[in-house]
């Protein structure tokens, strides 16, 4: 059985500064169509052709994500092609989308304020490869790497901090507040603990700081200089980092996956570099339009020729054959490019999202925003290039090596998501082969093109990638169930504790947790096995267990979720062995028990909590089956050390766990 992440949805994690409360499955990679002579176009230049394939694709995409209302805006040499709004902006007012209905867009605010950035590059008050500090008027960015940190890094998602998403904080109750961003840095300031430019990780957190360095180089608020520099010389009319009353009075409403109404969310701080922005149709064909024309519009220089080049080529590599990052675009999905260069931002918020894809070659560009944060946008963008950009020729079947197990030493091993915790994917070796396992999509063969590429038995690429001392120290899976747009890292598990004997049947369990920073010992050396936890410090552990304590906005739902149906929790008290399994449960959502039969007394409370983990193999080695397929948990026991070592490795952890019968 395959384990599923379903506190929060991953596929929304591809393209946002946020994630919503979902359960994605995993999902293959489809066939992308070769052009035929009756298929291919030359791009999307005839206006009724493009206004014909829009509506028939957004009439089919709309139904099967249950949007409420979108816009598309297609640009091409120069000249709007289409804008066009679907749907409504209110579906209760019944106020259609029109060109000039205002949607948050996200995290295409990046490379908004990618831009800003390079405007200063052009006038010589930052070099993109100074350290970061120089322009932070005396603030420090905690750094144990003994490398510095650019702006490059920053705007290449590479800036190697520990925390990406500790700035994701939104709340209904920002939207009328005024936070500034030194205010909010000064309480939420991660360490660097990658050497910046060696691993890719999707980072909120460095365009946040990208923002406060261009606020305090030019002695502006970041809002200020986006409107004197940027906005007004695009003619954008309708943008803004903030909610204004005017562009409030002009927004679509938001919905859910279900069609719900939502409420707006403002942001701590309340100008955000990594996602604040609002937007209209007719303002961003503006944008699309300057990129297009190498920087400039209505005869305005907006920013140089160099660094808008810089902006679409591509500075960051998994491999030389699969490209990331751009200085503020990305490169996810490279399968749905279809061998052209494009160059992808995409944005959501709860309740909008938001895309960009610029073809510079092409001379095209798209942007839509719809009013849900489903991944919509996806499934436009890949009908798009199969449209006008279809594949020419079927990309050619690569020759596989076989590894021997001497060189599989070098890859083997358990790996770590750099963005989110939870994710974690262990690698082997069998048979000339390496296997990957992970918890989101089971076991995967992977056959090796060359030492550091990849593939799985679907097609599916993998690299892996070296630290300075070039040693294999990442993987980059781009499954697209599982892709959260970070590479993962290379986790060093090693035997401190004296006390946890060679031979202890908990040395595993207990080493992969200190190793995932998830349970510490009583000291460096010692763990203290056989010693009990109090319902406080094992909640604290659970929670880093689940691996969700990075992304402000889960903590406070998930220390709900972890409570319910908990009876007289008293923090100080020890916490018994029942009381753990449903805390577990409630964050595991594991498949209700199937033939399980409980012996030994447990609290009817517990009782379908603790089936539910039996039944996937969430037990304790001291806990046996048995021949009459009854189990004893103790559930009334208090819980050892060793014991919740255990039921946490492998409740969260990286592999897929067997169903009992």
């Amino acid at each position: 059985m395959k384990k599923t992440i379903c506190t929060t949805s991953l596929a929304v994690l591809l393209l946002s500064t946020t994630v919503v409360t979902a359960c994605t499955a995993p999902s293959g990679v489809s066939p992308t169509p070769v052009a035929t002579e009756k298929t291919s176009l030359e791009g999307p230049r005839d206006a009724k052709e493009v206004e014909t394939f829009a509506d028939g694709v957004f009439a089919d995409k709309m139904k099967k994500f249950n949007t409420v209302g979108s816009n598309f805006v297609v640009v091409t040499d120069g000249k709007v092609v289409l804008s066009k709004g679907y749907g409504y902006a209110d579906r209760e007012k019944k106020i259609p989308v029109d060109k000039d209905t205002v949607f948050q867009i996200g995290s295409v605010t990046k490379s908004f304020t990618a831009l800003a950035a390079m405007q200063l590059v052009d006038k010589g008050k930052m070099d993109l490869k100074h350290d970061i500090q120089e322009y932070l008027g005396g603030m420090k960015v905690p750094n144990i790497t003994g490398k510095k940190l650019t702006m490059f890094d920053l705007l290449t998602y590479s800036s190697g901090v520990d925390l990406p998403d500790i700035v994701t904080d939104m709340s209904t109750e920002y939207v009328n507040k005024d936070i500034s961003m030194k205010e909010y840095l000064a309480s939420h300031m991660p360490t660097v603990v990658r050497p910046p430019g060696e691993a890719y990780t999707y980072d909120n957190f460095g365009f946040l700081l990208a923002g406060y360095a261009v606020e305090n180089v030019m002695g502006m608020p970041y809002s200020q200089y986006m409107e004197k520099n940027i906005f007004k010389p695009l003619g954008m009319t309708s943008t803004n980092v903030r909610f204004t009353p005017e562009l409030l009075g002009r927004m679509s409403a938001h919905y859910g996956p279900k069609g719900e109404l939502l409420p707006l969310e403002g942001f701590a701080p309340t100008e955000w570099p990594q996602g604040s922005m609002v937007s209209t149709a007719d303002d961003m064909a503006k944008y699309l339009i300057m990129h297009l024309s190498k920087g400039k519009y209505d005869g305005k220089e907006i920013v140089s020729q160099k660094s808008i080049q810089q902006m679409q080529t591509y500075q960051l590599f998994a491999d030389k054959t699969i490209p990331i990052t751009t200085i503020g675009f990305e490169g996810y999905f490279q399968e749905k490019m279809n061998d052209q260069h494009v160059i992808l931002k995409g944005g959501n918020v709860p309740g909008h999202s938001s895309l960009v894809a610029i073809l510079p070659e092409k001379n095209t560009a798209l942007y839509m925003s719809y009013s849900n944060d489903s991944m919509m946008s996806l499934d436009v963008y890949e009908e798009f290039m199969n449209h006008y950009y279809p594949r020419k020729v079927e990309a050619p079947k690569p020759t596989y090596a076989t590894i021997s197990e001497q060189q599989a030493k070098d890859y083997v091993g358990l790996y770590q998501n750099t963005r989110l915790a939870a994710i974690r994917t262990q690698v082997s070796y069998s048979d000339g082969k390496l296997l990957l396992e992970t918890g989101t999509t089971g076991k995967h063969t992977l056959k090796m093109i060359h030492p550091l590429l990849f593939e799985d038995e679907s097609g599916i690429k993998l690299t892996f990638n070296k630290d300075e001392a070039g040693h294999i120290a990442y993987l980059y899976y781009m499954h697209p169930a599982i892709d959260i747009v970070a590479y993962a890292q290379k986790v060093n598990i090693s035997s401190p504790f004296s006390d946890v004997p060679a031979d202890s049947k908990y040395k595993s369990f207990i080493n992969n947790l200190h190793a995932l920073k998830v349970m510490s010992g009583k000291s460096a050396s010692l763990f203290d096995p056989e010693g009990t936890m109090t319902q406080k410090e094992f909640s604290e552990v659970l929670l880093r267990a689940q691996g969700w304590q990075n992304m402000p906005y889960a903590v406070e739902p998930n220390k709900k979720l972890m409570m319910t149906g908990v009876p007289d929790y008293q923090p100080n008290s020890p916490i018994s062995r029942q009381m753990a399994a449903v805390m577990i449960q409630n964050l595991k959502h594991a498949a209700p028990g199937t033939n399980v039969k409980l012996s030994g007394e447990t609290d009817a409370w517990a009782i379908e909590a603790i089936t539910a983990l039996v039944s996937q193999g969430i037990i304790d080695p001291d806990t046996k089956i048995k021949t009459d397929a009854s189990i004893d948990f103790r559930s009334k026991q208090l819980l050892k050390r060793q014991e919740a070592s255990a039921l946490l490795d492998q409740a969260f952890d990286y592999y897929s766990l067997p169903i009992l019968h």
